[in-house]
């Protein structure tokens, strides 16, 4: 990270954010993470900068020692950060912009701007009003230079959705150029799309989807642009049958999950493959999970907050905030509440305490997995909440006789092996 922020052009907010952050002795043990301000309509010009900064670096990192393309994935839901995350990205040279949960008709606008240095302005979804675009966030990158700003590559876009529909819809009413579509199935890992009509679940708890919920890809195919199949298109066969029915390709996401070069904890990683070997895994979509709303994937595992004991054992609180849900008060002023805070400060902020039940914090839960747990005041570690796709049982693939691990170059191979064998076999037969 320190050699990255060495070639963020703005080295004054650099050592700004090094003199507030950083620990050159390493973090004590039992020591809480400062935290960082949470996203908010007026966003303190510190708070922006750091946006900038945090995503220049992970893009810079990811794009070192290869000459691939890179690409971020936000989602739409995440609406405070979004102007500075993508600025940032695109400070350092992003090629691809991802973006699901919501319909994200402005963001192409965005780009095309950001890349000519212009500023820009996003609309908020505030609950309890009822004028269009009556919230705003703005980025202008005139104020984040001071001065005239750098012309910028303008990355590709893709939004991420589950419907020909949303699809027809941005690709008529988007503000700007799209590249294509990942067409996103309810087995994918993470936040999934609701089903549509009324929600009825299995006896497991689990929402069920159905046919109205298959994507029709006929109708992908008629709108002309690229496009990607995601969840669980990564199994054997399925790329070639992706290829057939007129995709571009597929989104792999669970195998690289937890190869070896991911940033899931290696104990994390190594419990969930020897579940998989153990044929013991179990992938469970839980609707109430996410404060967002949306259906949420969790893996069941011992000591993580799957576990309903040890998420209730957890304190709650809301100290990242990047679900939290703007609101108008009583006095038309706008508040900030999450559904998986104290629910007692849900309440008194106009929240139903019915919404309340069942949540889980993803933000601390997402960050716990990756080794960055927030330690509580008492001295306790935010559980782990390990997310993935329906086929996580499938990863014995991947896994070769006394192995508990692989590596994305195995994923690769094996995909791709797949692949040749089926073209080869289509040569054969001409």
């Amino acid at each position: 990270m320190l050699r990255a922020l060495s070639h963020f052009p703005k080295q004054n907010i650099v050592l700004s954010l090094i003199a507030r952050y950083y620990l050159p002795d390493g973090m004590p043990v039992q020591k809480s993470y400062r935290t960082t301000p949470m996203g908010r309509l007026d966003m303190p010009k510190d708070h922006e900068a750091l946006l900038v900064v945090a995503n220049f670096v992970e893009v810079f990192l990811a794009r070192e020692n290869h000459h691939g393309v890179v690409g971020i994935n936000l989602l739409e839901k995440i609406q405070f950060p979004t102007l500075a995350a993508l600025y940032g990205a695109m400070l350092a040279g992003v090629d691809y912009v991802l973006i699901g949960a919501g319909i994200p008709n402005h963001i192409p606008a965005i780009l095309d701007a950001l890349a000519a240095g212009k500023p820009v302005s996003l609309k908020v979804d505030v609950t309890g009003t009822v004028e269009a675009n009556s919230h705003t966030i703005a980025f202008d990158p005139r104020e984040f230079w001071q001065g005239s700003p750098p012309v910028l590559k303008r990355p590709h876009f893709i939004p991420i959705v589950s419907s020909a529909t949303l699809a027809l819809s941005l690709s008529k009413r988007s503000y700007g150029k799209i590249t294509g579509f990942i067409v996103e199935g309810s087995s994918a890992g993470g936040h999934n799309a609701p089903p549509r009509g009324q929600m009825q679940l299995n006896e497991r708890g689990e929402p069920v989807y159905g046919p109205r919920d298959l994507p029709d890809l006929e109708r992908f195919r008629q709108l002309g642009y690229p496009f990607w199949l995601a969840g669980s298109y990564w199994r054997p066969g399925k790329l070639e049958e992706a290829l057939g029915m007129g995709a571009t390709g597929i989104q792999v996401g669970t195998p690289f999950a937890f190869c070896e070069e991911s940033g899931i904890e290696p104990d994390l990683k190594r419990q969930v493959l020897r579940q998989v070997l153990d044929g013991k895994i179990d992938v469970v979509t839980d609707p109430l999970a996410s404060p967002t709303g949306f259906p949420f994937k969790i893996v069941s595992l011992v000591g993580s907050a799957s576990s309903p004991h040890v998420d209730q054992m957890r304190e709650r609180v809301c100290d990242i905030g990047l679900l939290r849900q703007a609101y108008v008060r009583p006095d038309g002023t706008v508040g900030y509440r999450c559904a998986s805070e104290v629910v007692n400060d849900y309440v008194r902020k106009g929240g139903k305490v019915e919404d309340t039940e069942g949540r889980k914090c993803i933000c601390n839960g997402l960050l716990s997995t990756i080794g960055l747990g927030q330690t509580s005041r008492s001295g306790a570690v935010e559980p782990p909440l390990v997310t993935a796709g329906d086929s996580l049982a499938d990863l014995k693939a991947f896994l070769k006789p006394g192995c508990l691990s692989y590596t994305a170059s195995d994923v690769i191979q094996i995909l791709m092996s797949g692949l040749s064998e089926s073209i080869g076999a289509l040569k054969g037969s001409v």
